[in-house]
């Protein structure tokens, strides 16, 4: 199914100026990893302090940008710099899912938004992720299947975001776009099994 992840081959050829500029300087791929996820951190941070404060939600969107700038740049670095590593493996995975929880799980307390179903869309892409991981271990490619994959679920928060930042009240609407969230990431949960295990059996004959 169709999902914002097909752009990344474009958006990466934009980046690969930039990519080659970092790693004359010397730059790694971990470091740029590590890098996302500290400002994943510092903006959740802010988002718990001040918590449904404008500000902060507007510049939601944009950090959310530049993570996924970050998150091209690293798998660059490490594909195309000769800086593949399993500790690389092993932080890009990681950090995804916790930048995501920390980014997304601070909507639960915003005053008329569902704590349970922030919980509900956020665990779906979490789980989402871990089933695209799964699949290296039953001998296919890590999996990456839409609908509703980490560029998709980035957008999704981005624009729910900025509703909340121009004032518009959570009631009704932000129950309905949420629960459809996590809808939406369990059928990204089913393509990516099921297309990993064909994908297994298929290498098996």
């Amino acid at each position: 199914m169709a999902s914002i992840y097909d752009l990344k081959p474009k958006f990466q050829a934009l980046l690969r100026p930039l990519c080659a500029r970092l790693a004359a300087m010397g730059v790694t791929a971990n470091q740029v990893t590590i890098g996302a996820f500290v400002l994943s951190a510092v903006h959740s941070a802010a988002n718990f302090i001040f918590t449904g404060a404008s500000p902060v939600l507007f510049l939601l969107p944009v950090v959310l940008f530049i993570r996924m700038a970050m998150n091209a740049i690293d798998g660059m670095l490490a594909r195309e710099f000769d800086q593949k590593s399993k500790l690389g493996a092993v932080l890009n995975e990681l950090t995804d899912i916790l930048s995501d929880a920390a980014l997304y799980l601070p909507f639960a307390f915003i005053p008329g938004v569902q704590p349970a179903l922030v919980v509900f869309a956020v665990l779906a892409g979490v789980v989402a992720e871990t089933t695209g991981v799964i699949g290296v271990q039953i001998g296919a490619a890590r999996r990456y299947d839409g609908p509703f994959g980490k560029s998709d679920r980035a957008l999704f928060f981005g624009v729910f975001a900025m509703i909340l930042a121009v004032g518009i009240a959570p009631e009704g609407w932000s129950d309905i776009a949420l629960g459809l969230a996590g809808l939406l990431g369990g059928v990204t949960i089913y393509n990516r099994a099921r297309n990993a295990l064909k994908e297994a059996n298929n290498g098996h004959r």
